[in-house]
């Protein structure tokens, strides 16, 4: 009988251990939202900027971002070092944009930030997991 209850659990234990999905460091899977280094690693030409651990790229082809009705409302920051070097990068930092930058966040409208550069608006989208 102790046999059979031993055997049961061990059993049980087996397939709750095959039944695991959970991924560890070494499959490479990560979690969480991407990095500079990442982008960078990707396209050494990418328009990103980071703020707040969140990097943002540049959305002037994204059609539903530039259809938003938007005011650049808020002034949130400015751009402190532009950079391709992944490494280097820190909150505030750019490929692109130059030092000086205004960076303003709209009111109510998600990942979604604008930069006026020579008069013109660019609108930057979050790139965060999930």
């Amino acid at each position: 009988m102790i046999t059979r209850k031993l055997s049961l659990i061990l059993l049980l234990s087996i397939i709750l251990v095959a039944c695991n999905n959970q991924t560890t460091e070494d499959s490479g899977d990560q979690m969480g939202n991407p990095t500079a280094e990442e982008i960078l690693s990707k396209n050494k030409d990418a328009d990103i900027f980071l703020l707040n651990g969140v990097v943002y790229s540049n959305a002037e082809d994204i059609e539903w971002v530039n259809e938003q009705e938007l005011t650049s409302d808020e002034e949130v920051g400015e751009i402190k070092k532009q950079t391709k070097d992944s490494k280097a990068f820190e909150n505030y930092s750019a490929t692109k944009l130059p030092v000086g930058t205004k960076l303003y966040k709209p009111v109510k409208k998600g990942d979604i930030y604008i930069v006026k550069v020579d008069g013109k608006e660019i609108r930057y989208l979050g790139l965060r997991e999930g």
